[in-house]
């Protein structure tokens, strides 16, 4: 899977191999942008087999985001670097994953939004239900979207 946007691409990741990228990436976003301690950060869950993983690359071959499908159709982990939000990244990571998703057999994806992002979400498809919750210290809500 490649695509490819005004001045970015976005592709599966092997996350054995690109596990460091990984990490910088979630460690700017969450760790140091969003105070999310390291030990919720690293939850286990990224070296499973069934876990796949895409990384976005600026025209130069930096990452500059990154995000995760658990099975089930769990979508999580969606991080793009500050100086690249608002010029598609985070659409073209989404549209990845919603396309990982129909293509391994999941009727339906859920995630949990940090309420700013819910708009994001929103745009994509994707409805709110249930009450706020916190998770890291940030409040969230979960989402979901028929596939």
């Amino acid at each position: 899977m490649s695509s490819h946007a005004a001045g970015f691409t976005v592709q599966e990741a092997d996350f054995a191999r690109l596990a460091g990228e990984i990490r910088l990436l979630r460690h700017e976003v969450f760790v140091i942008g969003q105070a999310v301690p390291e030990e919720e950060e690293w939850d286990g869950l990224d070296e499973l087999p069934s876990t796949r993983h895409l990384v976005a690359r600026d025209s130069g071959g930096a990452p500059i985001g990154t995000a995760r499908l658990l099975p089930g159709g769990k979508i999580g982990r969606m991080a793009v670097l500050g100086a690249h939000r608002g010029k598609g990244v985070g659409s073209a990571l989404m549209e990845a994953l919603l396309e990982m998703a129909r293509a391994q057999g999941e009727g339906r994806c859920e995630l949990g939004a940090q309420l700013h992002a819910i708009p994001f979400y929103e745009r994509h498809g994707f409805g709110a239900e249930g009450g706020i919750f916190l998770d890291a210290g940030i409040e969230h809500r979960l989402m979901t979207r028929k596939l």
